[in-house]
């Protein structure tokens, strides 16, 4: 089930996973505080004890809460938190100022994509390549920023899938939705497929010849031009 943007008339049960969970990322519920009564929240979501019990189950197997006897519902630290849950993840967007978000991916992105790049240049398979490849060409061929979004994560996508590593590639899956985002915004940066296309070309360059330090250079040198970018457009959206 999507917790992330219920529709309008969706189940409460999943309004209640997103608006708790939302409120407990948020901080608006500190770590060790308790959440407010069931009864008190059945009331507010004019709901059943089993629904509000199914959504705090949610919630506690993201690892948001946890359930103690004569106690109630217990927000964790957030230390215990599933960051990579996409729907935690969701969350976290919404509710932590961008700036601070984006420099807290980018500084994972700086240490697994470079060296991801540097494993695919020696472990991708020539159908590997043609997949990064074909990703690459649809970035250059698409006419507008947002057809360019979908050809990018692929990109990334192909690359992590040509280490045939699956941890490394499941984590990455785990990082498209805010990969996503940061791409949507840096994208409005002015003359971004003059700037960025290169960059990726580079690592496909370097993979296709099999340069694992190429590879891991190119990508550091695109991860670079990320930044750049996304403190151009920050500073537009929230000028001093």
């Amino acid at each position: 089930m999507d917790y992330q943007t219920p529709k309008p008339r969706k189940s409460m049960h999943a309004q209640i996973v997103q608006e708790l969970g939302m409120h407990i990322v948020s901080g608006r519920f500190k770590p060790e505080e308790k959440l407010p009564l069931e009864s008190t929240l059945c009331e507010e979501y004019k709901v059943s004890r089993p629904v509000l019990r199914e959504a705090t189950r949610v919630l506690s197997a993201k690892g948001l809460v946890y359930s103690k006897p004569r106690v109630g519902t217990v927000v964790r630290p957030r230390a215990e938190w599933h960051l990579l849950d996409p729907d935690v993840l969701f969350w976290l967007m919404q509710t932590t100022p961008h700036s601070e978000f984006f420099n807290t991916l980018a500084g994972v992105r700086r240490i697994l994509e470079p060296e991801i790049a540097a494993m695919a240049a020696t472990t991708a398979t020539d159908a590997d390549v043609a997949v990064i490849e074909e990703a690459y060409l649809r970035m250059e061929a698409a006419r507008t920023n947002k057809e360019r979004v979908q050809p990018d994560l692929d990109f990334h996508r192909a690359i992590a899938d040509a280490t045939h590593n699956d941890l490394l590639a499941y984590m990455c899956k785990m990082l498209s939705l805010p990969l996503r985002e940061s791409i949507t915004v840096t994208d409005q940066r002015p003359n971004t497929p003059q700037l960025s296309l290169p960059r990726h070309k580079a690592i496909l360059t370097a993979i296709k010849n099999r340069d694992a330090l190429g590879a891991r250079h190119a990508s550091l040198v695109q991860l670079e031009d990320t930044r750049v970018a996304l403190d151009t457009v920050m500073n537009v959206l929230t000028p001093l």
